[in-house]
């Protein structure tokens, strides 16, 4: 029981949410298990196991780890999204990118190397179902 308690407190820290507000410059990294809403600026990393939105007047400029994320500002940098990262069409985004899925809205400005973690599993499993039925699947 102590343990479901402790996975409960750590699963509501991701619902918390930090702000960085516009006409903030923040620099330096941050390591948070809540998730974060950024206006102003970040020069640095942020790590955590929840969302990371930055706002339209929001700027990152570094290393970001999450779950999800949600761009309608710029990013610049590399960033690594277990989940879903999806652009708003005012996002601007530069850098190397490893996500499960990736949404983009028309308009969104995407200059960057994209590596999909979904598509690499599933190939991966299709080659190794292959191997074991001896055959390559046919298509119509």
């Amino acid at each position: 029981m102590l343990g479901s308690k402790k996975d409960k407190q750590t699963e509501d820290l991701t619902k918390e949410q930090n702000k960085i507000a516009q006409g903030t410059t923040f620099k330096g990294d941050i390591d948070s298990q809540g998730s974060f809403r950024i206006e102003g600026k970040v020069e640095g990393s942020i790590t955590t196991a929840g969302k990371v939105v930055i706002g339209k007047t929001g700027y990152v400029e570094g290393n970001i780890q999450c779950e999800y994320a949600d761009f309608e500002g710029k990013f610049s940098g590399e960033i690594n999204v277990n989940a879903t990262l999806s652009l708003k069409s005012t996002a601007v985004v530069e850098g190397k990118v490893v996500t499960d899925k990736l949404a983009v809205e028309p308009g969104a400005i995407f200059n960057a190397s994209c590596k999909m973690k979904g598509a690499v599993k599933s190939l991966n499993e299709q080659k190794e179902r292959q191997k074991q039925t001896g055959k390559k699947e046919q298509t119509a």
